[in-house]
Formats: structure tokens, C-alpha cells, sequence
């Protein structure tokens, strides 16, 4: 059997797991759509601004938009937050003063934030919450749940912040869909009112019906340039929340007593509205790739998390590769597919913020847009690649089938 004889045999085991892909992007399309009607967006939304960017109505409209469809009662939507990371640190030096403590439901945090917390690190990292006085402590999850007795277990007079991360990052286990923080949420407001409950939301916007947020979840944080964004947003990032939350927040976002008030863009915010408006068909285009993936390597008798047709929680297809030559080819492939740079061949590095080297195939418009089609993993056991995006489900097909070639090209897979 041909690669593309494989591919077609794995698409045409899906047309109910699409089906129910397209019903998720009509909902999240209603959503967006009825939040643009109630705010009245026109073209002056997408004038630019300068200076101190006082009154800008184009930021304010669409920070609203963003609250309304996370259920929350304001938000901070800013080409000024660098990243998904930046975000969250936001919001964990916001949330926090020297002396509270952290407590992570969901295990080891994502590579990324271990230096700003200053967890596993020999020294004190300059500039650290571990610097500043705050300690941190990680509750195990079980059975790929957020073990919630543990967690009360866990909380102390100090916690004030218990965070969660809804992706599976580099972990293998399972994405937490928007309900599986219901629990918490409601144990924390009921036994701890104190504690705020913040949610790592990249990967997951518009992947279900609802967000974290509507569960009970105190703060949301994302990248524009993952989901929300749609492919279009060509920086980013937001948090969602409850408004003394999000005015804690906003302070270190810019200065205290100033807050979301300032903070000018003389670019057009048309791709940001646009973006977002895109948002759940670039999601959907995204997972259906992901589904497909996870069909082509499971036939091929590969591990995958989720598998093909398991409901998502988030936009990432795990497989396990197995081999580091297997791994590398298949990142490889996806680049050699993509839309730009497809001429570089990724291999791995120690990217910074990483504990392990990490190989990377991102050839896409947006630089380091997740959204987009694009596959990373670190080089360790059992070498898992991480596949993610896709603007349009027809690329990530031909895209998988660049892999496969790749892959058996130089000997890393045999397919008969």
C-alpha cells in the first residue's frame, strides 16, 4: 500500500470524528460572530494608535469581546505580551507577593516557566518567583486527572495560587477538556476562597463548546499567536479573568495605578479582530489534520495520544516515534511541506528555556505561530513528536504525506 493509498484508507475511517469537528466550529463561529454583532465592531476598531494610546477603542472593544466570550468580567488583550510564557508570567507575579506559595495541579510545569519559578534549579534563577520569596510545590495527577483531594491536601495558609495547565505539553498524558477544571474550581472556592485558580488555556481555545472560564476557573492566559489568533495575529497574548484578578495583573503589565489604561499599536488591529473571527475554522482545520495524523501512525502501529477518534481537548496529536532518526525525519518532513523556509532541514538544538534539545519544524508565516502547521519535540525517551495546527486541513494531509516520504527516505520507517 502506497503512502497515499494509507492516507486515503485513514481518511475515510474519519467522516464521524469530522462531523463532530464541524458541529464544534459552527458553535465556536456563533459565539465569535454574536460578540462582534453586541459590539458593534466596524472598521475604526482596526485604526492604529501611538503614544500612550489613551482611549483606544480598537484595544478596549476587542478586550471586551475576548471577556464575553470567556464568560469573564474583563480582560487584557495586548500585542505587548511577548508569548503564551510572557502571559503567564503576568500573571504569576501579579497573583503573588514574597512569602505566598504556588501550587501546580497538574505535575511538572512546561519547560518554559521553570526558570521563572525557580523549580529543579540548583541556584536561585535572577529575577525568579523563587527570588522574590515565592515557593512552589506540584500535585501528581492520577489517572490523567486533576487529583482534587490531593490538591486540598496540598494548600497551605500561604497558597495563593493554584495553577493548571489544560495541554499535555511535553508530558504524556491527556489534554484537559474546559469541564475537567469544574472540580477544582468548585473545591477551591468552597474550602479556599483565598485562592485564585489560573489555567495555561494554550492550544485549547475553541477546541470545545466552552473555556476553563465557564467552569468556575478565576484566570484564563493564551497566545494570539496559537488558537485565538487564527492564524492572522502576528503577536500576542491574553488573560481572562475576574476583575481584581485581572487589575493585579494589568499593573504588571504596565504600572501599578496605570493598568490596562495605556498601551498604543500603530499597526492595524484588523488581524487581530480578523484572527480572531477565523479562530474556530483555523481550530477545526487544525484537528481534523491531527485526527488524520493520529489515524496514519496508529495504522502503522504507533502509539498516539489522543488517539484518532477520541473527542480533543486541544489542537496537539502526540507519537511516540520511538527512534531519535525516526524523530528528526518526521519533523523534517513537516518542514520540508511548509509554506516557508521549507528548504531548512530542522535539527535538533538546545533552544533556550529548555531542558532538553528540542528539534522544531515551524515553516510558517507567522514566526513560531503554533496555530500554523508545525511539529516540535525534546530528544528524549520514547521520542515523541508533538504535531500541531494547520490553516488548512488539505496542507496538513500533504504535509503528512511529506513526513511519510521523508521518513522512509532515509531509512528511519518502512512502510510496505
Amino acid at each position: 500500500m502506497t503512502i497515499q493509498e494509507r492516507i486515503q484508507k485513514a481518511e475515510a475511517g474519519l467522516a464521524d470524528v469530522f462531523a463532530h469537528i464541524d458541529a464544534m466550529e459552527e458553535c465556536g463561529t456563533r459565539r465569535v460572530l454574536a460578540a462582534f454583532q453586541e459590539h458593534q465592531v466596524a472598521y475604526r476598531h482596526f485604526a492604529p494608535t501611538t503614544g500612550y494610546g489613551y482611549d483606544d477603542v480598537g484595544r478596549d472593544t476587542l478586550e471586551r469581546i475576548f471577556a464575553d466570550l470567556f464568560g469573564t468580567k474583563a480582560a487584557i488583550v495586548r500585542p505587548q505580551i511577548a508569548s503564551g510564557t510572557h502571559a503567564i508570567s503576568l500573571c504569576l507575579f501579579g497573583l503573588t507577593l514574597p512569602g505566598d506559595h504556588i501550587l501546580s495541579a497538574t505535575g511538572t510545569p512546561y519547560d518554559t516557566l521553570q526558570d521563572i519559578i525557580g523549580w529543579n534549579s540548583e541556584s536561585t534563577p535572577v529575577g525568579s518567583l523563587k527570588e522574590m520569596g515565592v515557593s512552589y510545590s506540584q500535585v501528581e495527577m492520577k489517572d490523567g486527572r486533576i487529583d482534587v483531594d490531593a490538591v486540598d491536601r496540598a494548600i497551605t495558609p500561604r497558597t495563593k495560587l493554584v495553577i493548571a495547565q489544560r495541554s499535555r505539553g511535553y508530558a504524556w498524558r491527556p489534554s484537559l477538556k474546559p469541564e475537567d477544571f469544574a472540580g477544582l474550581a468548585d473545591m477551591l472556592h468552597r474550602k479556599h476562597p483565598h485562592v485564585k485558580l489560573m489555567v495555561d488555556n494554550c492550544y485549547g481555545e475553541f477546541a470545545c463548546e466552552k473555556e476553563p472560564t465557564h467552569y468556575g476557573v478565576d484566570v484564563c492566559v493564551g497566545s494570539l499567536i496559537k488558537n485565538p489568533g487564527g492564524g492572522l495575529a502576528p503577536t500576542g497574548g491574553y488573560v481572562v479573568g475576574d476583575e481584581e484578578s485581572i487589575t493585579r495583573i494589568a499593573y504588571r503589565l504596565t504600572a501599578p495605578g496605570i493598568g490596562l489604561e495605556v498601551g498604543s499599536y500603530a499597526a492595524s488591529y484588523q488581524p487581530f479582530y480578523q484572527g480572531l473571527f477565523m479562530a474556530p475554522h483555523t481550530v477545526a482545520q487544525a484537528i481534523k489534520t491531527a485526527c488524520l495524523a493520529a489515524r496514519v501512525f496508529e495504522d502503522l502501529g504507533m502509539v498516539t495520544t489522543p488517539p484518532a477518534d477520541e473527542p480533543r481537548a486541544d489542537i496537539i496529536q502526540a507519537i511516540q516515534m520511538r527512534t531519535p532518526e525516526r524523530l528528526v525525519a518526521f519533523c523534517q518532513g513537516i518542514q520540508m511541506a511548509s509554506p516557508i523556509d521549507s528548504m531548512a532541514l530542522p535539527e535538533p538544538w538546545a533552544m533556550p528555556g529548555y531542558t532538553d534539545q528540542v528539534v522544531m519544524a515551524a515553516g510558517t508565516f507567522v514566526a513560531g505561530a503554533s496555530v500554523e502547521l508545525s511539529a516540535d519535540a525534546p530528544m528524549r525517551e520514547p521520542f515523541t513528536a508533538y504535531l500541531q495546527g494547520g490553516l488548512t486541513y488539505t496542507h496538513g494531509r500533504i504535509a503528512l504525506a511529506k513526513a511519510l516520504e521523508r521518513m522512509v527516505s532515509v531509512g528511519a520507517l518502512t512502510i510496505d
